[in-house]
């Protein structure tokens, strides 16, 4: 039995808590919090869409590109075509504000955890990439806050942790995603450019079993089919 002094106490700390005028969610936030959360998610989900968009859209090309070169019967030209394809791709390495970093996920590391911790690491890397906004665009982007946060005021906390619970599984799924093509163009880079040692007509071969093996890499495959809304 749990003495009486112990259960006072206990009552007395549960009081505290709830002084304030925004009551604690279920997992210790307060509702401030939550819609921080809520609004971290969706401002990298935003910028992660739009690299992981470049990173599909540039693999979809080459994979077009390659059929139509199929109809070049000259060798030299095929070959030039597709050297200048590949490049196309991997200048995307060279373009830090074009393509976001993020770590591996941990092997102990639950997926709110890593989500997180993806998010502090793409916050700082997103500003240095961005352009000079006009004072027009800050006052929409400032308006378009205002509404979602008068949204989220009106909902309950529990309401809000359950939107940042799906939030974090889908850009979780989305991260993933990226992560899988972001490597199949680091590899296509790596192996570009060891391939530069080779003289022409063994190359050439390479070339073509590079772009090959992306067509029927799992990560790409599951995402070549996707259609842009």
């Amino acid at each position: 039995m749990v003495p009486f002094a112990a259960c006072r106490a206990s009552n007395v700390r549960s009081l505290s808590e709830v002084t304030s005028d925004v009551p604690p969610a279920a997992g210790g936030q307060t509702k401030e919090e939550v819609i921080e959360t809520n609004e971290r998610l969706r401002a990298v989900r935003v910028r992660l869409e739009d690299s992981y968009d470049t990173a599909k859209r540039s693999l979809i090309t080459l994979m077009s590109k390659y059929t139509e070169s199929k109809n070049v019967r000259n060798v030299f030209q095929r070959y030039n075509l597709l050297k200048a394809m590949i490049k196309e791709v991997i200048r995307l390495e060279t373009q830090y504000w074009t393509l976001v970093d993020i770590p591996k996920q941990e092997k102990q590391e639950t997926v709110p955890a890593f989500v997180l911790r993806a998010c502090a690491i793409m916050e700082k890397t997103q500003k240095s990439g961005e352009g000079v906004k006009t004072s027009a665009k800050l006052a929409e982007e400032e308006e378009k806050r205002r509404e979602r946060i008068d949204r989220l005021e009106n909902m309950t906390t529990l309401q809000i942790e359950s939107e940042n619970t799906q939030m974090t599984n889908d850009l979780y799924r989305l991260l993933k995603k990226y992560s899988g093509l972001r490597n199949l163009i680091r590899e296509l880079k790596s192996e570009y450019m060891n391939s530069k040692v080779y003289p022409i007509f063994p190359r050439y071969t390479i070339l073509k079993d590079m772009i090959k093996d992306i067509m029927h890499d799992p990560d790409y495959m599951e995402v070549c089919h996707e259609v842009d809304v």
